[in-house]
């Protein structure tokens, strides 16, 4: 990977990815996942990560089943990302990486407070840099977060890992014809109202030019693939078809 194109990057990841189909965090999954991320940290890019905690709990999820309050519940989803952050951050270690977790969330005694200029310094000397507890506020997904730490901190791309290989004009899962979309503008995206990204978060990507990779995180090389500039999954920017 000796010319990528992407130098600082933002990957967003569910809580699931952790998981699987259990609401646990699984270690062999832990480890394949960080195997690849440090494949990619030894070339040289700089990596923030947000992931989510829907493993642990979901805050729409609270509300409707156990009947919390939306405000509640989402809180509680902030705190079920630090867990998760706290377990990625120790299996990169593990394994030599230098890591931070900042939180948008103050817990002095886990992780540091999020500051802008702090995160890019930890990334400038080559710390894996972990964001967790989303943007701090309630009725905000972690895709929004994902997009706001990326324009933030200067990446150069948001990547989206999913279960899917990308954005499909229909749901893959339901439709086995649906078309894999190599190529989708923010419009588009909008206007269609495709669900494997939050909308507000395709929409702070637009206003400040971010462009979006979509992929499949289970399929070997995608993540270093993609950096190399290689078609892999859907990169979502100011291009595309608006028709």
């Amino acid at each position: 990977m000796s010319h990528p194109r992407y130098k600082r990057i933002v990957l967003k990841l569910s809580g699931e990815v952790l998981s699987g189909d259990k609401s646990v965090i699984l270690p062999d999954i832990v480890n394949k996942l960080t195997d690849e991320i440090i494949e990619i940290h030894n070339y040289g890019i700089d990596i923030g990560i947000v992931i989510g905690g829907g493993n642990i709990v979901r805050g729409e999820e609270a509300v409707k089943k156990l009947g919390i309050e939306r405000t509640q519940a989402d809180y509680m989803g902030m705190l079920a990302t630090a867990i998760n952050s706290l377990a990625i951050q120790s299996a990169l270690e593990e394994k030599g990486v230098f890591t931070r977790v900042m939180t948008a969330i103050p817990m002095a005694n886990v992780a540091e407070s999020y500051i802008r200029r702090r995160a890019i310094r930890h990334l400038e000397k080559g710390r894996v840099v972990i964001f967790s507890c989303g943007t701090g506020n309630p009725y905000f997904s972690t895709d929004t977060a994902a997009a706001l730490r990326a324009i933030e901190i200067n990446a150069d791309i948001m990547m989206k890992g999913t279960k899917v290989d990308g954005v499909f004009d229909g749901d893959p899962v339901k439709n086995e014809n649906a078309v894999l979309l190599r190529k989708v503008s923010y419009l588009q995206f909008i206007r269609n109202g495709y669900r494997v990204l939050d909308t507000t978060a395709v929409s702070l990507c637009m206003e400040n030019n971010l462009p979006i990779a979509v992929f499949n995180l289970y399929e070997k090389d995608n993540m270093k693939n993609i950096i190399m500039g290689k078609e892999i999954g859907t990169i979502i920017d100011s291009g595309g078809n608006d028709e």
